[in-house]
C-alpha cells in the first residue's frame, strides 16, 4: 500500500545546525499490517508517521500510496488524500471541546459527505465495538481520558480510511486503558482490515504488533 524510496528529511534549528531526522528511508508498508515504529526519543518515528501521513514534506526520495507519488501532491491534494485515505490518533486526543461523542466520531464521515443515515449507524456500529455507547451524548471533558482516547480511535476508523497513523497513543493512559486500547485496535485491524502504524515507545505497544521497524538517529536499524 504504501512505499518509501530513499526518502530524507531535514530540520533546521538555526543556520549553523542541520537534523537529518529521516536518512535514506527505504520501507514497503502492506494492506492490513499492525507495526510499530520504535525507538528513543529523536529517533525519528513520528517523523516517518508523519510524511507517510502527508503531514510533512520530505526533501528527497519518494513516497507512494497505492502507486501514486503523494510526495508531488499539491497541499490540496495531499489535505483531500488525509481527509479520504488516512485515519489519525494523536497524544493530545484532539476532540473538538463543544461537539458530543457521537458528532466527534462522525466529523470526518461528516466532511467526507456521508448521508446522516450512514453517519448514524456507523457511529453506533463502532462506538459499540469500542464500548462507548454509553457516552455519546457526552462532551469529551466529561470523560476520562481512556474514554477520550477511545473517542479518538472510533474517529479515525469511522470513515473507513486504507490506514491508521497512531502517534503515542497510550502516553496519556493508565496500563489497564493502555491494554484494553490495544486490544480494541487490534479488533479493528482484524475485522475492518485497516492498517495501523504507530509511533511509540511503549513496552505494551511493542509486545502487541505484528511488525518493529526500529529507528535510530534517523535510520532504520532493524525491521
Amino acid at each position: 500500500m504504501i512505499k518509501l524510496q530513499h526518502v530524507n528529511k531535514y530540520f533546521y534549528k538555526n543556520e549553523a545546525r542541520e537534523i537529518h531526522a529521516l536518512c535514506d528511508i527505504n520501507l514497503t508498508i502492506e494492506d492490513g499490517e499492525f507495526t510499530l515504529f520504535s525507538g528513543a526519543s529523536g529517533c525519528g518515528k513520528t517523523t516517518l508517521l508523519n510524511v507517510i501521513g502527508a503531514l510533512d514534506t520530505i526533501d528527497s526520495g519518494k513516497i507512494f500510496f497505492d502507486e501514486k507519488e503523494i510526495s508531488l501532491l499539491s497541499e490540496d491534494a495531499r489535505t483531500t488524500l488525509r481527509l479520504n485515505e488516512i485515519g489519525f490518533v494523536f497524544q493530545a486526543y484532539n476532540l473538538i471541546p463543544v461537539l458530543s461523542v457521537e458528532e466527534n466520531i462522525g466529523f470526518v464521515m461528516k466532511l467526507r459527505g456521508f448521508s446522516d443515515k450512514e453517519i448514524k449507524k456507523r457511529v453506533l456500529e463502532i462506538s459499540a465495538m469500542l464500548e462507548i455507547d454509553d457516552k455519546l451524548k457526552s462532551l469529551p471533558n466529561a470523560l476520562s481520558g481512556g474514554q477520550q482516547q477511545r473517542v479518538a480511535v472510533a474517529r479515525a476508523v469511522a470513515a473507513k480510511p486504507k490506514i491508521i497513523l497512531a502517534d503515542e497513543p497510550t502516553a496519556n493512559l493508565d496500563s489497564k486503558n493502555s491494554q484494553k486500547l490495544m486490544n480494541m485496535m487490534r479488533e479493528l485491524n482484524e475485522k475492518e482490515g485497516v492498517s495501523i502504524l504507530f509511533a511509540s515507545h511503549d513496552e505494551l505497544i511493542l509486545n502487541s504488533v505484528r511488525r518493529v521497524v526500529k529507528l535510530n538517529d534517523g535510520v532504520i536499524v532493524d525491521d
